[in-house]
């Protein structure tokens, strides 16, 4: 008896709609179940609707600015609530899209929670740990349920926001302390403290964004703590108590901090729970899902991408894996991702933006006399009428024997969309002089990447 479908993908995020859509254009028979919304994290709680915040924090930028320019503004009325309307509007809006995508490629979208019960066999449930209402079979099967938000067990934990629900939310309060130290948590620190929100930030360590470059991480620090948000770091949350709609958050060293809100940005987990992948003799390591450089888990036809696999936890990194996946299973084009060079960005104010090598990993490479750092730090030309906000950061990290640009680093206006292209430059092995006959284009901030000395 042939199985069901040639692929079954569980979950629709964006590794598993990738890595489906891609599979049915090779011609295979593609089933994918999802028990929530498709689109995944990035789509319904993540990277898009915290981009629309951030935009609109910036919008309140620009009308602080806008006298600067010449223009006289009357009163100006700003509705928290009306913005994150706004936002779930174009989230419905973008989860109706995905799943016509779905429709449009031939992909069978199956609506509910799917767990292992056997080596090709998943159960099909209503709710997640609900009893199994059917069975589907198939001939391979891609992991693709993603991670979800981690918090840590303290008293009054119950009464604290994880980034999932900051979405969800009619507006935000007057005052908001946030837990952590990652991009989730400058991220969100600066939409609430662009939106007017007063914002203390706990962080455990003595740094920011720890794994991005030190130099950088401090550039973002100075330009938050700028705009008023409050970092306290070497501080540990003991608890949190509520009292009516009355926050207060405790910690270790006895500071408590009256607040309307706690949000719990301590980091993700790959999202395990209740998929039975002992059903089907899927090995395990650290609480992930390990995988060799084809995607495969330790059953041949059983694969994984994405954040369940904890690698680099990225949406485009994600998206081809899953083509890379199914390139190679359904379209006969081998093919591996390539995970060393992989630009990322912190949409923080200021706005981080990296790709290579960071000064501190650099170093330990080839130590401190095997490179060379390059600085360019300014303030840009847009901040030269208002005469305020944050200054740039460009940096190139360069390797002494070969001149090889190991590393492109930007703090400032715009940092992802120059980095996206730097990128391409790194990924061709270029070098500082090839930085250097570059023209600058003039005036720009990118320019300055050109006519560093």
């Amino acid at each position: 008896m042939s199985a069901d479908f040639d692929l079954l993908v569980l979950g629709a995020g964006s590794g598993g709609l990738a890595a489906a859509k891609r599979a049915a254009r090779h011609g295979a028979r593609v089933g994918i179940i999802e028990g929530d919304r498709v689109g995944g994290t990035c789509v319904i709680r993540g990277c898009v609707p915290k981009k629309l915040l951030v935009y609109g924090a910036r919008a309140r930028h620009q009308l602080r600015d806008a006298e600067s320019y010449g223009i006289q503004l009357g009163p100006v009325d700003f509705d928290v609530a009306d913005l994150l309307k706004s936002v779930r509007a174009e989230v419905d809006r973008l989860n109706k899209l995905h799943i016509g995508f779905l429709h449009k490629a031939d992909v069978e979208l199956i609506t509910g929670w799917g767990s292992f019960t056997g080596s090709n066999s998943i159960g099909l449930s209503a709710r997640r740990g609900e009893a199994i209402e059917r069975e589907i079979t198939a001939e391979r099967i891609l992991i693709a349920v993603g991670g979800r938000p981690f918090r840590p067990p303290i008293p009054g934990i119950e009464h604290t926001w994880v980034s999932d629900d900051m979405f969800r939310l009619e507006s935000f309060p007057d005052r908001v302390v946030i837990v952590g130290a990652g991009f989730i948590a400058c991220e969100f620190a600066c939409i609430l403290r662009g939106l007017g929100v007063s914002v203390t930030q706990v962080v455990r360590g003595p740094r920011l964004l720890r794994g991005f470059d030190s130099e950088l991480a401090e550039a973002v620090l100075d330009g938050m703590k700028e705009a008023g948000i409050h970092v306290i770091c070497n501080a540990t949350l003991e608890s949190v108590h509520r009292d009516q709609n009355q926050l207060t958050a405790t910690l270790e060293d006895g500071l408590q901090i009256p607040c309307g809100g706690v949000l719990m940005a301590t980091g993700r987990r790959p999202w395990l729970e209740g998929l039975g992948l002992e059903q089907a003799g899927v090995a395990i390591s650290n609480g992930r899902i390990t995988v060799d450089a084809h995607q495969t888990t330790s059953q041949p036809h059983i694969h994984a991408v994405g954040d369940v696999t904890d690698r680099v936890n990225l949406t485009p990194v994600a998206i081809d894996e899953g083509r890379a996946y199914a390139d190679s299973v359904f379209g006969d084009r081998l093919r591996q991702v390539n995970h060393d060079l992989v630009a990322a960005a912190v949409f923080s104010d200021p706005e981080l933006a990296t790709v290579g090598l960071s000064e501190d990993r650099a170093v330990e490479r080839f130590g401190r006399a095997g490179i060379q750092v390059h600085h360019s730090r300014f303030r840009s030309m847009d901040r030269a009428l208002p005469g305020n906000g944050h200054r740039c950061l460009l940096k190139l990290v360069v390797e002494k024997a070969t001149d090889r640009v190991l590393g492109c680093h930007m703090v400032g206006d715009h940092a992802s969309e120059i980095i996206q292209m730097a990128a391409i430059s790194l990924g061709m092995g270029a070098t500082k002089a090839d930085f250097d006959r570059t023209m600058a284009l003039h005036p720009s901030i990118a320019e300055e990447f050109v006519t560093m000395g």
